[in-house]
């Protein structure tokens, strides 16, 4: 997450718009099951993050950035 816990921003390279999405994501090749990356998005990049990383076979999950992360549950 690219800004501070306080003020986070955008994932989505040269976004500065504070983010209202999480996608959780993970790379099987590389990560175990419990290894869960998040990227935060704001609506306007939300579906682009969510596509890039699906097209590239990796699990995604959306939620509202408020939402506990799948690895916290």
């Amino acid at each position: 997450m690219i800004g501070d816990l306080d003020s986070p921003v955008c994932s989505r390279a040269g976004c500065r718009a504070a983010p209202t999405w999480r996608i959780d994501w993970r790379n099987p090749r590389i990560h175990a099951a419990d290894r869960v990356k998040t990227w935060v998005a704001c609506a306007e990049h939300r579906d682009y993050l969510r596509e890039f990383l699906a097209a590239r076979q990796f699990p995604v999950s959306v939620a509202p950035l408020a939402a506990e992360s799948p690895a916290a549950r």
